[in-house]
């Protein structure tokens, strides 16, 4: 069979994959998370390689119905659980489009005005975070590649030799502090940076259960006399499991009194910048040196899409460029070859489904989209608050609440409740929640990511969780 279709059949299967969308996204505000656990099934497909082709109209509806009747559906209004969102229909024309012309982000004179469109976004994000003076950034797969990308600058900028003569060369450990809570990519961008997993300091947390700012100082003030030599503080704004953002301008002070850089992992939290309403909450978020935001998580475009933005724009060349001469270079270009500011090589275009859907909706649809996912939250929280079966377990910064069960104290019956409830709560797959550890502490965990979500789904979870807390009271009674 030819690759290339003819126009009618091309125009015929695009049409037919629209259709499906549509129903899908119709769908999506009653639609089931995922199977009854009765019907889910994790083995292998057995199914041989093709030899020969099949009609494509049949295999595109074919797997088209077996990805929505057998998927599990995180765009689904009733998904209250990590932060994979509803994407927006503008993000998924984006993926399609860009999908199609396939243009290679590695230099400008090979991608032009696909390079143009994102540097364009990313100066978008970076005048959000306020940044006075020059800045750049790059799309990343997602958060871990941007924190990688965050430990690679600071390190290329604490220790500029250290990109071309290794690690080693430094001469004693360098150390990166980062939250208790902080997220396990760091641990993984330090071994691959050759800093090792070891020399990620995890601090610990105060009563909110942020980075504690003087557990911190005193962690800096026993390595320096042991000789090391800390170059980097991670910050957090917006924990994967409770929300928790650190108090970013405390952490700051920290880093200038040391001259440490400051990273601030914001791939959730950092969305707040597009709400003036709810800005504050990451007051100091403009004193990064690096920063992380995930457009694929609270601005709800289509996986994958990191950011990685430094107000250090030279120091994304010292950390990521590498001469190649079979690279073409575009004469009088003033704008950065995406290659030489970024881990990637063959660069996809990330940032069109974003770019896209802020020409069509504007920054005020996500202040409006942030506000009332918040006002959502809020509300869950105060029926924590006045529940008989739950109480909340920390504090409610962004739309993530973590709650335990009350009245039972030991932690592993605690954890044990929890993961009985959770169960249940998710058995016959109409809804999605999770049961985490924060503060090693087992906890409940519901998040508002979806922009589908009405009160009506958060009353339908309300229900759910209150009948499977009384029949755990029931079963612990028998």
């Amino acid at each position: 069979m030819n690759f290339d279709f003819t126009s009618d059949l091309r125009r015929r299967l695009g049409y037919r994959l629209i259709d499906h969308i549509d129903d899908f996204y119709t769908s999506l505000p009653q639609r089931p998370v995922q199977l009854p656990a009765d019907e889910r099934s994790y083995g292998p497909l057995n199914e041989a390689m093709p030899e020969d082709g099949s009609d494509p109209c049949e295999v595109l509806d074919e797997v088209s119905r077996a990805m929505v009747e057998q998927g599990f559906h995180v765009p689904a209004a009733n998904y209250f659980g990590l932060m994979n969102p509803t994407p927006t229909y503008m993000g998924f024309l984006g993926e399609a489009l860009v999908a199609g012309l396939n243009p290679q982000l590695a230099t400008l004179a090979r991608s032009q005005l696909a390079s143009k469109i994102e540097v364009e976004t990313v100066r978008w994000i970076g005048e959000r975070v306020r940044w006075l003076g020059p800045f750049n950034g790059t799309f990343t797969s997602g958060g871990n590649e941007a924190n990688f990308s965050g430990l690679a600058l600071a390190l290329a900028a604490k220790f500029p030799t250290a990109m071309d003569d290794g690690v080693s060369a430094i001469g004693a450990a360098p150390i990166v502090y980062a939250s208790a809570e902080a997220h396990h990519s760091l641990d993984k961008s330090a071994g691959l940076l050759g800093i090792g997993r070891k020399a990620l300091r995890r601090i610990a947390l105060n009563r909110r259960l942020q980075m504690d700012p003087d557990a911190l100082v005193r962690a800096i003030q026993e390595d320096l006399r042991a000789g090391c030599k800390p170059f980097c503080v991670v910050a957090t704004a917006g924990t994967t499991t409770s929300g928790i953002i650190d108090d970013l301008h405390a952490l700051a002070d920290v880093c200038r009194r040391y001259e440490l850089w400051l990273h601030i992992d914001g791939a959730y939290g950092g969305a707040l910048i597009f709400s003036d309403k709810h800005r504050h909450l990451i007051d100091g978020i403009d004193r990064a040196d690096s920063l992380t935001i995930d457009p694929h998580k609270w601005l709800a475009v289509p996986f994958a899409a990191g950011v990685i933005l430094t107000k250090h724009p030279d120091i994304l060349e010292r950390a990521f460029a590498v001469y190649a001469p079979y690279m073409p270079k575009a004469a009088g270009a003033v704008l950065p070859d995406n290659s030489r500011i970024s881990t990637q090589w063959t660069r996809r275009m990330n940032a069109m489904k974003l770019w896209l859907t802020l020409k069509v909706h504007g920054r005020k649809a996500y202040e409006e989209h942030i506000d009332r996912q918040m006002l959502l939250a809020k509300g869950f929280a105060e029926w924590v608050r006045r529940s008989e079966h739950f109480e909340l377990a920390g504090p409610v910064m962004v739309p993530i609440v973590t709650l335990r069960i009350k009245g039972v104290t030991d932690a592993r019956q605690r954890a044990e409740a929890h993961a009985t409830l959770v169960e249940e709560v998710t058995s016959d797959g109409q809804r999605w929640i999770s049961d985490s550890i924060v503060d090693r502490e087992s906890v409940i965990r519901m998040m508002i990511i979806s922009y589908l979500t009405e009160q009506s789904h958060l009353e339908g979870l309300q229900a759910a969780m209150v009948a499977a807390a009384e029949r755990l009271k029931e079963t612990a009674r028998t």
